[in-house]
């Protein structure tokens, strides 16, 4: 190995160098599907922003692909920066294309300007032809490189305008160099259900027999769901709805079936399919929920001592959920999750009341529906009655302070450590005692990170969270550990914010095993309330509270919204605490991780250590307007990177 390390030894990618280098960093390498619909999804954005209404597939023979489009057709003039065709700057240029100042496209799939170029990057060949203003032009790349400039070829009719791009995937960036028929079917099909007056034909060979497939559908999600489970459903005629915001808009469908089996649940947004789901999934989930319980409440269905969850509810639900962002931000550059926090207050609220109004004007099918989730519910309480829950039996009794939970079965339990006996109080009252527990702390808790195992446990505090985990500090052994959720509850300023500092540094230097198999979680207050006549709504933060307003705004409400900003949990009551920080269905988690272990050290390390006060100014000095965090939305928590 080279002992010289200089400046010298820096190697700079540059052009599309670093997807070719690592092709799994910007697409899916099992196949080269994904290769096809990010030349797809760019000619369904035509189609989104009015210019185009026919997308044509062909796969041709030797594993070559031609996708084209009637939209405007590629730009063919000069950048006047780059001083290259924009055909040429789309196909060689990473984070280049016209989807960044939304005025080119209101809602466009093709978000990060790397799509195409990586398609190209990947190609053992690629040739694009545009036909625009009575000119037919054409440009070929070999290997992601311009191997002739953009040319006339010929001349076609004005209106004749689009694009064509065929390409031939390189087979050694793949583990497989053949398309997966299924996906490419489904795919497909996909776009003309969900973008309505879209035709979209597929063109292959199957043996020596040329097959052709052709996709247009006037009923739009409801004829696609119900031809998707042969109509047996609940209702008969799906749920509907569908609406259209400033910045967002949503189209679902959806019902329920008898059995679980056969469930189809569908998503995406901009019509690029989410099969991991996300936030606008979660929106759904919640809001679906939350007007089955208002229902049941209303006409007193539910049996005593039963709490429908989002699980219970939408268990045997089918959907097909199709949501409209601006600027949506996905969880990595294959779109599988959507990560917007915005879109959770639109679509969640928009679609519990459209729910709730279709519940009340269908009772029949309403209490149906109802059955189901009550049914599940209680066949999950007797499921959970049927599990005796391992004890804490060795060593000292359990915290004084420590409001326990009743649940026998410990991955569904819950400890909160709950900042102040005050917001302890409150959190008791909030809590769901079936699984939640809540044990109060009293004031700042140690500094912990440069102390080693025997002082912490002479602190109380930290002595009650290990007697109430059941887990000893440094310890591999989580076999006893009496919950799989720790939830820190801290108020949402600069005091609560230390102490949350604090607990975090506990747990990253004493229980690193806890974070490793991601136990901890810090529970997110929001920061707003919007008061709009007698409704109340809650936004954890700036872009959803904007998500709430701008719903606000759709509906036309006729009260003018009040925002107020507050610190927390000391200025609600327990049915606020409930609602916005405790409840499962309605909170919002931060997980804490450790992706990078060496570098978390560094950051903990300068923010804690005493031997770093100086470095810690200065880079609170120079740096301190750069701290980010990433938040990532799944079913139960929300999964910190920064």
């Amino acid at each position: 190995m080279k002992q010289d390390y200089s400046a010298a030894s820096i190697t700079v990618l540059e052009g599309l160098d670093p997807v070719r280098r690592r092709p799994a960093m910007y697409t899916d390498t099992s196949r080269p599907n994904h290769l096809l619909q990010e030349v797809v999804d760019n000619c369904v954005d035509e189609v989104l922003a009015g210019f185009a209404n026919r997308v044509d597939v062909e796969l041709l023979p030797d594993g070559k692909i031609q996708v084209s489009d009637n939209g405007r057709g590629m730009p063919v003039d000069e950048h006047p920066v780059h001083k290259m065709s924009g055909v040429e700057l789309i196909m060689t240029t990473l984070h280049a294309g016209a989807k960044f100042d939304n005025e080119a496209y209101r809602f466009a799939g093709g978000l990060h300007g790397v799509g195409v170029s990586v398609v190209n990057a990947l190609s053992e060949w690629m040739e694009v032809e545009v036909r625009q203003n009575g000119l037919h032009y054409q440009q070929r790349f070999e290997h992601g490189e311009a191997k002739s400039p953009l040319s006339v070829i010929g001349n076609v009719a004005k209106r004749d305008t689009g694009t064509v791009v065929t390409f031939k995937p390189n087979a050694s960036f793949f583990d497989s160099a053949s398309l997966s028929m299924p996906r490419v079917l489904h795919v497909l099909r996909a776009k003309a259900i969900l973008c309505q007056g879209l035709t979209v034909s597929l063109k292959h060979w199957e043996g020596n027999q040329e097959c052709t497939d052709i996709w247009f559908y006037e009923k739009g999600l409801e004829g696609y769901i119900q031809e998707s489970t042969n109509g047996n459903l609940i209702p008969q005629q799906p749920f509907a709805h569908k609406v259209i915001g400033e910045h967002e808009s949503v189209d679902v469908a959806m019902g329920w079936s008898k059995e679980r089996s056969d469930q189809l649940a569908e998503s995406y947004v901009n019509l690029i399919p989410t099969p991991l789901g996300g936030t606008h999934v979660n929106a759904l989930r919640t809001g679906i929920t939350d007007a089955m319980r208002e229902f049941c409440g209303f006409r007193d269905l539910l049996p005593r001592g039963i709490k429908l969850t989002a699980e219970d509810v939408m268990s045997q639900c089918s959907y097909v959920l199709s949501a409209m962002l601006k600027e949506p931000q996905f969880s990595g550059q294959t779109k599988e999750r959507l990560a917007s926090r915005e879109a959770t207050a639109f679509i969640g609220g928009v679609l519990k009341d459209a729910f709730s109004l279709w519940l009340h004007e269908h009772p029949s099918e309403g209490e149906q529906i109802a059955e189901f989730g009550i049914s599940n519910a209680q066949k999950r309480i007797q499921a959970a009655k049927k599990i005796k829950r391992k004890t804490y039996t060795s060593g000292p009794a359990l915290p004084g302070k420590l409001a326990d939970c009743t649940s026998q079965h410990a991955p569904d339990c819950e400890l909160f450590l709950v900042e102040g006996d005050s917001a302890g109080g409150s959190a008791k009252q909030a809590r769901d005692r079936e699984f939640q527990a809540v044990l109060p702390l009293r004031g700042k808790i140690l500094n912990t990170w440069e102390v080693d195992v025997a002082t912490i446990l002479s602190s109380q505090t930290v002595l009650d969270i290990t007697q109430a985990l059941a887990v000893e500090p440094g310890s591999d052994d989580l076999s006893k550990l009496r919950y799989h959720r720790v939830c820190i509850l801290a108020d949402a300023d600069s005091d609560g914010a230390h102490i949350a500092t604090l607990l975090c540094a506990l747990f990253l230097r004493h229980f690193p095993e806890l974070v490793r198999a991601g136990h901890i979680f810090i529970a997110m207050p929001p920061l707003y309330r919007i008061d709009v006549g007698k409704e109340v709504f809650y936004a954890i933060d700036e872009s959803e509270k904007q998500g709430i307003l701008d719903r606000l705004k759709t509906e036309k409400s006729r009260s003018q919204p009040v925002v107020q900003r507050f610190k927390g949990l000391g200025e609600m009551n327990a049915l606020q605490l409930r609602e916005t920080t405790m409840a499962p269905d309605t909170r919002k988690l931060v997980r804490l991780t450790m992706n990078e272990p060496n570098k978390t050290h560094d950051v903990m390390d300068m923010m804690l250590a005493k031997k770093r006060a100086k470095d810690r100014r200065t880079w609170l000095e120079s740096c301190g307007d750069e701290a980010d965090i990433q938040r990532y939305l799944s079913d139960d928590a929300v999964v910190a990177t920064s």
